[in-house]
């Protein structure tokens, strides 16, 4: 019980700056984009740059003003601060406390089915890294490779041990991951003429595939599709319906379902296996 309450206690607390990274990480990239940019064409270059994601004290998004660090406490910051800001009082969005809630959730969940093994410090990593690349996708429809990538590493760093994939079955799951998306994009721009999906999603199927292998793929693609549909049908019910849907948080959710639930939904989508 200890264990998992220290788990769901460390989770919020990285909650809390996964907060930072997703707010601050792509003005970031924007800021280092247009500054090679600049460079590489040899213009004028005057932009300051954005807050880092360590050093800089966080900050009321609408007045600027700085956070105590006592309202800076996840979730009970929140909730001392009923929800609003100490200095211009505006509302602050609830998405802060629900990542930290989900995160202390998630983290408390690994820890519940894997114990305390190095297993679950590679199933903690990735629920962490998904969360950051769902929310960003989410708010800017942008997979920065930094992420993907980093992610893709991690699956087959974490295939060199006993409890993961073999090396060989990691880096054939990647392959299949970038090239089925991949292949897939070409096919239906030839047939309609437009771009279905971002190079950002092949990148992070084939961290999927590092991380699970190929098999796992099929079933990943059918929870993120579904998960997306259902989204969409209560979007338009709701008449909040959009036109473009980014599809990153939708593999992030299939990614996470079957990395902790691998063997059950095997059975079920491959019971003859």
């Amino acid at each position: 019980m200890l264990l998992l309450v220290c788990g769901f206690v460390f989770g919020i607390t990285v909650g809390s700056f996964l907060n930072v990274v997703i707010f601050r990480l792509p003005p970031l990239l924007e800021y280092n984009w247009s500054k090679d940019c600049s460079e590489h064409l040899e213009i004028g270059f005057d932009k300051k740059k954005p807050e880092g994601l360590v050093v800089a004290r966080s900050k009321c998004p609408k007045c600027q003003q700085q956070i105590p660090g006592w309202y800076n406490i996840p979730l009970i910051g929140f909730l001392i601060l009923r929800g609003k800001c100490v200095g211009c009082k505006q509302r602050i969005s609830f998405r802060y406390p629900a990542i930290e809630l989900l995160t202390g959730v998630l983290t408390t969940l690994i820890v519940y089915y894997y114990g305390f093994t190095l297993q679950a410090l590679s199933l903690v990593l990735l629920t962490w890294m998904l969360i950051v690349i769902a929310f960003i996708d989410l708010d800017t429809f942008l997979l920065p490779d930094q992420l993907s990538l980093s992610l893709l590493w991690l699956g087959l760093f974490f295939s060199l041990f006993d409890f993961s994939l073999a090396p060989s079955d990691a880096v054939i799951g990647a392959l299949v991951g970038y090239l089925s998306l991949w292949l897939l994009f070409h096919i239906f721009k030839i047939i309609t003429g437009k771009e279905g999906m971002g190079y950002g999603d092949f990148k992070l199927l084939a961290a999927a595939g590092a991380w699970l292998g190929a098999p796992a793929l099929l079933p990943v693609v059918i929870i993120a599709s579904v998960s997306g549909l259902l989204l969409a049908i209560v979007q338009l019910l709701l008449g909040r319906g959009q036109a473009k849907i980014p599809f990153g948080p939708y593999l992030a959710i299939g990614i996470w379902v079957m990395a902790i639930f691998e063997k059950q939904l095997t059975i079920l989508f491959f019971p003859y296996l």
